[in-house]
């Protein structure tokens, strides 16, 4: 199958995905034959933030097979991602546009609905609603780590950021640069989930500061809040 080549990103050609064309995408996603494991649309956002962090790009044959499986396995031949495919090229170049020029932006991230009404315990967290986002982000770093191999001194307040949603098993394989993160752990946690998925864009602008800097540093523009976090996409 022919994978589309990357092209230039600009604000014209980078149309937001609506909310329609979120609830498609995971569809798409959702129809991926087993045995692929293809990625959710919270992972696939924070993946593809984790692919534009790169300091050299990625080319989009090369990051596109992860989306329909987290090991990168190629799709069968029958199966048509033209569309699936074209979805994420778009959110490719909005996500592009967003970071290269540091502009506030709404990650894919969702609200959780509580397990039960009785136990309090059961209530979802930050945390939850956030780490699939944060686990595809981490997930690139896995399949293209040239951003952790940059300044660890310089990555390591925005990396604490996004890698204290995870568990501590899922850090083993961050090496040295994870072990230097000791300030994951002194971290208030976030007020709620607003200030959570907050967190997220500051984190994904101040590593592009490190991996993509701009002659002219200056402060992201923040446009009006607009929700704590998107509904589910509709399964």
């Amino acid at each position: 199958m022919t994978m589309p080549s990357p092209t230039p990103s600009s604000s014209s050609s980078a149309a937001p995905l609506d909310e329609r064309d979120i609830d498609e995408l995971q569809a798409l996603l959702d129809r991926t034959p087993a045995p692929l494991e293809p990625l959710d649309v919270s992972m696939v956002d924070g993946f593809l933030c984790g692919v534009l962090l790169q300091p050299q790009m990625v080319p989009a044959s090369q990051w596109l097979p992860h989306l329909t499986d987290a090991d990168g396995r190629a799709l069968p031949a029958s199966f048509d991602a033209e569309r699936l495919q074209a979805l994420a090229m778009r959110r490719h170049a909005e996500l592009n546009d967003a970071i290269g020029n540091r502009q506030w932006f709404d990650p894919w991230v969702f609200e959780m609905a509580p397990a039960g009404d009785e136990d309090a315990d059961d209530s979802p967290h930050e945390t939850d609603a956030v780490y699939p986002w944060v686990a595809g982000f981490a997930a690139a770093q896995e399949f293209f780590p040239g951003l952790m191999r940059l300044d660890a001194g310089a990555l390591t307040a925005p990396l604490a950021l996004l890698y204290r949603h995870l568990d501590s098993d899922d850090l083993e394989d961050a090496d040295e640069l994870i072990e230097e993160i000791e300030e994951i752990e002194s971290l208030e946690p976030p007020a709620d989930l607003s200030a959570a998925v907050e967190e997220l864009v500051r984190a994904t602008l101040l590593l592009a500061d490190v991996s993509r800097p701009r002659a002219e540093a200056g402060r992201p523009n923040r446009p009006p809040s607009r929700g704590s976090a998107r509904r589910p996409p509709r399964r």
